[in-house]
Parts: structure tokens; C-alpha cells; sequence
């Protein structure tokens, strides 16, 4: 199928997921098309009917030599300049999904006009989308002020294609694309990975026995939150059909306190739609152009900060925060359950020998120590991104860099670590409900046939690790799978 943009409110977490997940092409609508054809008349009425406006990259040159008034003449030349120095950025590349958001990104400001540029620009970026390879676009390195380190690589080979005119080039490397495509890839992995978590928590709450109060529906009005009464809501609903026999007095308080962590994440998740929503739809051109107006006959061409998206890093911190929080109730559930006199599940969950034969700790005894290391992962990549300052090569201008690059990092690192945690814990669980000889809820019952898919029942020791490792794959590759 084919997404059509007509305006800005058309790039949007839907349509991201469709173009960039699922790889369907773009084509722009001949209103579309034609609004951007009369807002580049009426940017070049403008520069012409106004000899003295002062528009950063097309009246003046860039950067430290913005200062620099241009002829003309001069102007055009400026314009076909095709050198790529600030293409410097290197490392590991993108995944082709999070490059193909972005250039679907950079239409927002084409589809009405703002960034004052031809059509056939506009036409060639959405044609990027058509099927073809992503340029290589590198997630280290990316300390630049402005996303102009990723948009340069990204539309090099688009504009050796072309003889730019006066914004052209300006228009395809200012904004912050960029930052619109990675909050909502991360929005849209957010929201599946909750799902998983919320699987895995109620599965662990059953295996545990946990009391059903500590979910009960009056906490949802006595709490207050539309979220934790989403997370408690939820838990019910899976926990339907379990055991009757559970614990008569209270679990410990990791079990108590899921719904208010799980909670928490509904709220991160809430925050990160929301910034995504705004910031793909949100003009970010740097010059902006404002067509013309009852004020402003020929339109006005303005220096903003747009490109500067201030909303994205700190919702990714939130999610990467909270993915490490649920790491540490994943690794307390799990020590829990491994614990006979406090889970009352049988010893050495789960291996069927003496506990003689072994030094007490049984195939999946040490299963919580390695959870405890990708916990600490996690909470090392789910540390606050602050704002960096720059001053490379002298660039007196560029002395704040972009933050959502950074941030993006760290909420994928978190979110790949709690894709082991709960891996681990969901394993541990199944031990649970094999060595109790118990069924999992209805609603569980496919995922815990899945878990077991990879990792089987433990009936005697053996190396867990590889098997661990393919569900924490499996449950990241669920994750991004289109």
C-alpha cells in the first residue's frame, strides 16, 4: 500500500509504523504538492520584492560567516555547494526502519510550505521511501548542534542528483527530523514492550500465588491514576481463571508494588506518544518560512530554534528509567521464587533429584545473578540526558548539541537489557507451574507455550545460557517485528 501526505497532521505514529516498519511507500497529493509549489513563489517574491531581508542561507552565507551578505549571484552559487565535510559521524549504523522514519520525518515541513522548496524536492525525498536501500546514517557520534551529522550522509546522494537552488540544501539539513523519527520508534517498541512485561509480571504473580487483592479493582479508585488503573486492569484480566488456592497473607512487596511500577510505565509509554505525535507533525525548518499574510504581504522568512527538539531526550530517559526498574522487580521475583521457604514452591525449582546431589542451587539457582548483571546494565544506559555544550572546530554558532541521538541509545540499551530480565524471569516461572504440576491462566497459556517453545522445562541440570539468550532475542525481535 501507499501512505498519502497531504499535510503535516499525515505524518504521524500510524503512518510511521506503516512507512517505516512495514516498508510501505509514500506519495505526496496534488494539494500537497501544489501548496508547496505556491509557498516557493512566494518565498522568491519575497528575496526579490526585499533586497535588504536578511534570511540565514540564502541573503547570508552559514554558519560562522552568517554575517556575510550575498549578491545575487552569489546566492545561487551558494546554493549548488555540494561539499559534505560536516559528514563526519561514524560508527554503527541505524537500523534501516529508524532511517527510513526520518527521512519520512523530513516531509513535515515540505508538505505546507515551510521550507520554501521546490516540489521536485519534495517528490525526490518521499521517493527515498519507494523500496529502495537507506543511505547509512551512523547512531555514534552524533554531537552536533542541529541533526545536520545524520542529514548530511542522509541526502548526499539526493542532492549530487540536482542543481540545488537558493534553501534547498538548507531545507533538506536543518529541523529535527531526526529527533521526530527516534522518539516514535521508540513509542511504537514501548508500547509491545509493555505487553511482554505485563505477560511476564502476571505469569510471575501466579506462579508466586500471590494474593489477588493486591491487584483489586478498589485500588484503582482509590489510587487516582488512569494508568496504574491501566496496569492493574490489565494484570486482572490475565490473572483470570488461575488458582484458588493462593497465600493467605500478603507477598512480598515487589509483587505488591507491579501494578503501581507497571503503572509508571503506561505513563512513560502516554509521554512518549505524545512527543512523538507533536514532534513529527511540529516545523522545525531553520529559516522557517511564514507564507504571506495580512500582515506580511510577501510572507516572512524567520531564524528559530525548531531544530532543537527539548521534548524527545527526556521522554526516552522515562523509558529507559522505567524498563530499569522493572529489571529490579524482575530479578526480585525471580530470587523470590528460587526461595522455597518464602515462595513455598518446591526446593531447587525444579530439578528432579535429591537435594544432596547438588550444592543446592540446581540448574536455575543462578539464573537471578544474571539478571542481576542486566539490571545494572540498564541502570547504567537509563541515566538522565543533559543538554551537551559544543564548540567543535571553532563553530562559534553550534555551542549546544542535540540531545535525542543520545537518549535514544540509552532507551534501546535498557529496553534490550529488560528483554533478558524478562526472559530469565518468565523462565523461572515456567518452572513454577512444571514443578507444581499447575496450568498457567487461559490468557497466559500461549505465552507460556511460547516461552517453553525455546526453553523448555528444566528436568535436570543443564546450560541455560544459549536458550536464555535465543528468548531474549525472541522477545526483542517480537519487539520490532513489523
Amino acid at each position: 500500500m501507499t501512505v498519502i501526505i497531504t499535510n503535516r497532521n499525515d505524518i504521524n505514529l500510524e503512518t510511521v509504523l506503516r512507512v517505516a516498519w512495514q516498508n510501505e511507500d509514500v506519495a505526496l497529493s496534488e494539494t500537497a504538492l501544489s501548496e508547496i509549489a505556491r509557498c516557493r513563489a512566494a518565498f522568491l517574491n519575497l528575496i526579490e520584492k526585499d533586497p535588504s531581508v536578511v534570511i540565514y542561507g540564502v541573503t547570508t552565507a552559514m554558519g560562522e560567516l552568517a554575517h556575510t551578505r550575498l549578491s545575487v549571484e552569489e546566492r545561487e552559487r551558494h546554493a549548488r555547494i555540494k561539499a559534505f565535510a560536516a559528514a563526519t559521524s561514524f560508527g554503527d549504523p541505524y537500523p534501516e526502519r529508524v532511517v527510513r522514519a526520518m527521512v519520512f520525518a523530513r516531509l513535515a515541513n515540505f508538505v505546507e510550505g515551510h521550507a520554501a522548496t521546490t516540489p521536485r524536492i519534495a517528490l525526490a525525498v518521499a521517493a527515498m521511501l519507494d523500496g529502495r536501500s537507506m543511505p547509512a546514517v551512523a547512531s555514534s557520534g552524533q554531537g552536533g548542534a542541529g541533526e545536520i551529522l545524520a542529514l548530511y550522509p542522509l541526502f548526499a546522494d539526493l542532492t549530487s542528483r540536482f542543481d540545488l537552488e537558493v534553501k534547498e540544501r538548507g531545507s533538506l539539513i536543518n529541523g529535527s527530523p531526526c529527533a521526530a523519527a527516534l522518539i516514535a520508534d521508540s513509542a511504537l517498541a514501548a508500547r509491545r514492550r509493555l505487553q511482554r512485561a505485563e505477560q511476564v509480571f502476571a505469569l510471575s504473580i501466579e506462579a508466586f500465588r500471590a494474593p489477588l487483592e493486591h491487584y483489586d479493582a478498589a485500588l484503582e479508585t482509590l489510587w487516582g491514576d488512569e494508568h496504574e488503573a491501566a496496569a492493574l486492569n490489565g494484570l486482572r484480566t490475565l490473572l483470570e481463571g488461575g488458582t484458588n488456592e493462593r497465600r493467605n497473607y500478603q507477598a512480598p512487596v515487589s509483587f505488591r508494588i507491579v501494578p503501581r511500577v507497571l503503572g509508571q510505565a503506561h505513563r512513560a509509554l502516554a509521554t512518549a506518544e505524545r512527543a512523538a505525535a507533536i514532534s513529527l507533525r511540529s516545523i522545525s525548518d531553520n529559516p522557517v518560512f511564514i507564507p504571506p499574510d495580512d500582515q506580511h504581504v510577501h510572507g516572512r522568512c524567520i531564524s528559530t530554534g525548531g531544530y532543537h527538539n527539548a521534548m524527545a531526550a527526556p521522554a526516552l530517559d522515562d523509558l529507559a528509567a522505567i524498563w530499569a526498574d522493572l529489571c529490579l522487580l524482575c530479578d526480585r521475583h525471580g530470587s523470590k521464587m528460587l526461595n522455597g521457604a518464602v515462595s513455598h514452591l518446591p526446593n531447587l525449582l525444579m530439578v528432579d533429584r535429591h537435594p544432596s546431589d547438588s550444592d543446592g542451587h540446581g540448574a536455575l539457582g543462578y539464573v537471578p545473578m544474571a539478571s542481576t548483571g542486566y539490571l545494572e546494565q540498564a541502570k547504567l544506559a537509563a541515566q538522565t540526558t543533559f543538554i551537551p555544550g559544543t564548540e567543535s572546530a571553532g563553530a562559534g554558532q553550534d555551542d549546544v548539541a542535540a540531545t535525542a541521538f543520545i537518549a535514544w541509545a540509552k532507551e534501546e540499551k535498557a529496553g534490550r537489557h529488560l528483554d533478558a530480565c524478562l526472559a530469565a524471569l518468565s523462565v523461572i516461572a515456567s518452572q513454577a507451574f512444571y514443578a507444581t504440576k499447575r496450568k498457567a491462566p487461559p490468557r497466559l497459556t500461549q505465552f507460556i507455550n511460547e516461552v517453553r517453545s525455546i526453553v523448555p522445562p528444566v528436568q535436570q541440570d543443564r546450560i541455560l545460557g544459549p536458550e536464555l539468550e535465543r528468548l531474549s532475542k525472541h522477545f526483542t525481535s517480537e519487539t520490532f517485528r513489523p
